[in-house]
């Protein structure tokens, strides 16, 4: 049986803002960077201090991040992309 060779995974920095405390912090994300795939099997690799995984998902639109202040957000809507 043949094997498929894995999708390489794009790498990326965002900075998240709480607009509710002001908590700050960049997070390691990645996501499949494959074209034939159904969804991009997002994924945060590590969240700043402060900051917590609510609900994850496929896709950063509806990946739930939850600040240390109580407030939950999606990833993509509170986020920069940095360099």
């Amino acid at each position: 049986m043949k094997r498929k060779p894995m999708a390489a995974r794009d790498r990326f920095s965002k900075k998240l803002t709480c607009p509710q405390c002001g908590n700050t912090g960049f997070a390691e994300a990645s996501e499949d960077d494959h074209p034939s795939r159904k969804n991009p099997a997002f994924r945060v690799d590590q969240l700043p201090k402060g900051f917590f995984e609510q609900k994850s998902s496929n896709f950063q639109e509806t990946y739930i991040i939850r600040c240390e202040c109580s407030r939950k957000f999606p990833f993509r809507a509170l986020t920069e992309k940095t360099a």
